[in-house]
């Protein structure tokens, strides 16, 4: 019966030193980690009404992006025939803790920058902090406040599966050493749409 257990017992032995069990390195995690998010058909995003990426009624519907590689949802604009509304609204992933958002003229106007070029968002008029994450932030501007050729740029701060990352709304490189992102859009594009009023 000895000879039997220490058969076994060599065995087994010689069977698990066989199988290399290695551990996933960081980098692996990292790696599989730092994966865009693919969010092409838009099927995470919340099913309000308002954020209907295919009905057509919003003035402009941008992606919300985060960390330069990852869509945390998306900005509409909209106009109710008194103000401008710009609704930041993230995907099922991700939380919104912060926003900053500023609106110019884009003709006679700059956004507040760096020397270097980099936005000041803590200069920027608008910006909530949110204790808690929450999925939608919605800013309402009067119209007398909008010139016909407006730029506008979104920040904010998420937290999503890969942590905390920095986003912008995208549109255009503000030129800086950051990746940093505004949007140029015209009033009288917005006269015929967005919440239904023309």
């Amino acid at each position: 019966m000895r000879k039997f257990t220490l058969l076994i017992g060599a065995f087994l032995v010689l069977t698990f030193s066989g199988c290399n069990l290695e551990p996933i390195s960081d980098l692996d995690a990292s790696e599989s980690a730092k994966k865009p998010i693919k969010n092409v058909e838009n099927t995470n995003l919340p099913t309000n009404d308002y954020v209907n990426l295919n009905d057509g009624t919003h003035c402009e519907v941008i992606r919300l992006m985060a960390g330069q590689h990852y869509e945390a949802g998306i900005i509409t604009v909209d106009n109710d025939g008194q103000n401008l509304i710009i609704t930041y609204s993230t995907n099922g992933d991700w939380t919104i803790n912060a926003t900053h958002l500023s609106i110019i003229d884009c003709s006679s106007e700059s956004f507040p920058t760096t020397n270097a070029g980099n936005p000041k968002i803590g200069l920027f008029k608008y910006s909530d902090t949110f204790e808690d994450g929450v999925n939608v932030v919605v800013y309402s501007i009067p119209l007398s406040e909008v010139s016909e050729n407006y730029c506008f740029a979104a920040h904010a701060e998420v937290l999503g599966p890969t942590g905390e990352e920095t986003a912008w709304g995208e549109g255009k490189d503000f030129g800086g050493k950051s990746w940093a992102m505004y949007v140029e859009a015209n009033l009288s594009d917005c006269n015929g749409g967005g919440l239904g009023y023309g």
